[in-house]
């Protein structure tokens, strides 16, 4: 019923910028928060940003002052602007939403992931 698609990965040198999107669509009356994971080989998923409905935003210790998670409510899209990359952000990226559907039931969705490789 709703979909989550992601997309923006790919290869990028250290200290390069890469931009992921994800929009969801479907039956969706509303999405409460959003957010970005991401899980390396061999690693658990992890969380990186998540935002409210209403802008207040979340993140890992490892990326504050180098992501920047935000998103569009009219159009039920979320970014996230990655800077200053490092080898080890190397991961599949998931977005990831709260959705309240057309029956009203709130649930989880996640998206396919996208793969961000950091390497010179």
């Amino acid at each position: 019923q709703v979909q989550l698609v992601e997309s923006g990965g790919g290869l990028v040198q250290p200290g390069g910028s890469l931009r992921l999107s994800c929009a969801a669509s479907g039956r969706i009356v509303s999405i409460n928060a959003m957010a970005w994971y991401r899980q390396a080989p061999g690693k658990q998923r992890e969380l990186v940003a998540d935002i409210t409905s209403d802008g207040r935003t979340n993140y890992e210790d490892s990326v504050k002052g180098r992501f920047t998670i935000s998103r569009d409510n009219a159009k039920n899209t979320v970014s996230l602007q990655m800077n200053s990359l490092k080898p080890e952000d190397t991961a599949v990226y998931y977005c990831n939403a709260d959705v309240r559907t057309m029956n009203f039931r709130l649930l989880n969705y996640w998206g396919q992931g996208t793969q961000v490789t950091v390497s010179s």
